[in-house]
């Protein structure tokens, strides 16, 4: 049995994981966490369901969800994959369940199963948890113990440190790992959806796609999936992916660029055309905007045909090769300039954090000040929505709360 005192700073999903496998394997555990309430993000997370992970197995498939720090999971993913999480929580009575777009939750689709089954596994492993419990600072003495002195003044050390703080919204998150000779990269918002102005697209919130393609072509940017219209502007997992591929990309551009939406992305121009032709024969006497083409939604086909230039009492058989081109065009190719950001700031994801050059993977061990570790967003990875930022949470944490036994 491992005697050796081991810190951990955030009460987080990565933090929580590293202290309970830790403990587990042994280790005199103690968890700060400077808030009032541990796993906060935990419980808001996939609207209170808590999205635990994705039902994708395969290692080298799940690292190509990362628009930052894929490589360097790899090898993590081999020692604990997605598999191993649903293993780890259904052996400690909690049953996950994969919904059509892989997204895995908890049966019982709440996070406060999740939450309670961290807590109790945390409790029972012997953890010491500490709420309101601030870092202000962190040195490292001359017998290679780390001196936390906290808040209020009290004073702890400890022979190994994790700092498992959360992503670095502010420079100050990033604070410790620096005091103890790390860089970080800037961190800049990855996970947010856009604000559009156009009075057309915002009449329609609340209207949903089941696919839709959305491209930045300034940014070289093009990503496919569900598409929600809000009363701001687009979100939807379209959305989210290309604001992940492209966070600092879009960061350089200011968050203001043009944005292309083709509606219907299986399709062309040519089919489209064709379609018309066939409606002109089969329903010219009814007026355009009555007759949706599918799957598109009344009010959506409705905005399209407005937005094409073409009068809404415009019939069928009256339609002219020049509108149905138009119509066709603004299908496939409505242009919106976005304005700004819309940030989800309970479940805002940053790309940014510890360098990931400077940390061992096979240990989750800083490689400039031994007896460090690192776990979750605090390092410089983040994945697109669906479950891919808790995957590298737990796997880091686990490795890591593995090593800091050991």
């Amino acid at each position: 049995m491992s005697s050796r005192q081991i810190i951990v700073i955030g009460g987080g999903a990565a933090g929580f994981f590293a202290a309970i496998a830790a403990a587990e394997a042994g280790a005199d555990v103690t968890l700060l966490e400077k808030s009032a309430r541990f796993l906060d993000k935990v419980r808001i997370s996939g609207g209170g369901r808590c999205n635990v992970t994705h039902a994708c197995f395969e290692p080298r498939e799940f690292m190509a969800r990362y628009p930052r720090g894929g490589k360097a999971l790899l090898g993590p993913f081999t020692k604990f994959s997605a598999r191993d999480t649903v293993a780890w929580f259904e052996a400690r009575g909690v049953k996950l369940k994969t919904e059509a777009d892989g997204r895995m939750f908890p049966t019982t689709d709440s996070s406060q199963t999740i939450v309670d089954c961290l807590m109790n596994a945390a409790q029972k492993a012997g953890v010491k948890l500490r709420l309101n419990c601030a870092v202000e600072s962190v040195v490292k003495n001359a017998e290679g113990k780390f001196e936390l002195t906290l808040a209020g003044g009290e004073k702890i050390s400890g022979d190994r440190l994790l700092l498992a703080t959360g992503g670095c919204r502010a420079a100050a998150a990033g604070q410790m790992a620096v005091s103890l000779g790390h860089q970080i990269e800037s961190p800049v918002p990855s996970l947010f959806t856009f604000q559009i102005e156009s009075p057309w697209l915002r009449s329609l919130a609340g209207v949903s796609l089941e696919l839709a393609e959305v491209s930045v072509p300034s940014a070289k940017l093009r990503e496919r999936g569900p598409l929600l219209v809000t009363h701001w502007g687009l979100s939807g997992p379209a959305v989210l992916k290309i604001s992940a591929w492209g966070a600092r990309a879009l960061h350089d551009l200011n968050y203001q660029f043009p944005l292309l939406v083709n509606w219907l992305p299986e399709s062309n121009a040519e089919i489209i055309v064709r379609d018309f032709q066939a409606r002109r024969e089969s329903a010219g006497a009814k007026l355009l905007v009555n007759v949706p083409l599918f799957p598109l939604t009344a009010r959506l086909w409705e905005q399209l045909v407005l937005a094409a230039g073409i009068a809404r009492d415009t019939r069928w058989s009256a339609l002219t090769r020049a509108q149905s081109q138009a119509l066709a065009q603004q299908i496939l190719r409505s242009e919106f300039s976005v304005t700004g950001k819309s940030l989800n700031k309970d479940e805002f994801v940053t790309c940014g954090g510890v360098k990931l050059g400077e940390v061992n993977f096979q240990t989750m061990e800083s490689k400039l000040c031994p007896g460090l570790f690192f776990a979750g967003e605090l390092l410089d990875i983040d994945g697109v929505t669906g479950g891919f930022n808790f995957q590298a949470a737990w796997t880091t944490g686990f490795i890591a709360g593995r090593a800091l036994a050991a």
